[in-house]
């Protein structure tokens, strides 16, 4: 059969629509790039709940995965989904930042548990 009569034996298309509503289309690749934005976003959220509970300005550990897993998101969005040079290149810094400073801090946890 042919792939374009929407026979069950279609392989899953990643741009192909699953929701359409008031002129947006969600597509499953916008479904990654919108998990990408939210963790990078929320990243945030976990960092300012950090600094109220030490009632100083901290950044958690958990700030770098999410940062990490947001960008890697977004990397695979705009490789993939949208083959868009501005947002790979956009999330390509905040990738390599992010596991820079996950790294160092390992390290500077390490040094004060010896």
């Amino acid at each position: 059969m042919d792939a374009s009569d929407g026979s069950k034996d279609t392989p899953f298309q990643m741009n192909q629509p699953i929701l359409e509503f008031a002129g947006v289309v969600v597509t499953p690749w916008k479904i990654v790039g919108y998990l990408g934005v939210l963790l990078f976003a929320g990243r945030w959220v976990v960092q300012v709940m950090a600094s109220r509970r030490e009632g100083r300005p901290t950044v958690p550990r958990v700030f770098w995965y999410m940062s990490i897993a947001g960008s890697v998101l977004l990397l695979l969005y705009f490789i993939f989904g949208k083959n868009d040079s501005v947002g790979i290149l956009s999330n390509l810094f905040p990738v390599s930042i992010s596991s820079y400073n996950l790294f160092l801090d390992y390290r500077a946890r390490a040094k004060r548990n010896l």
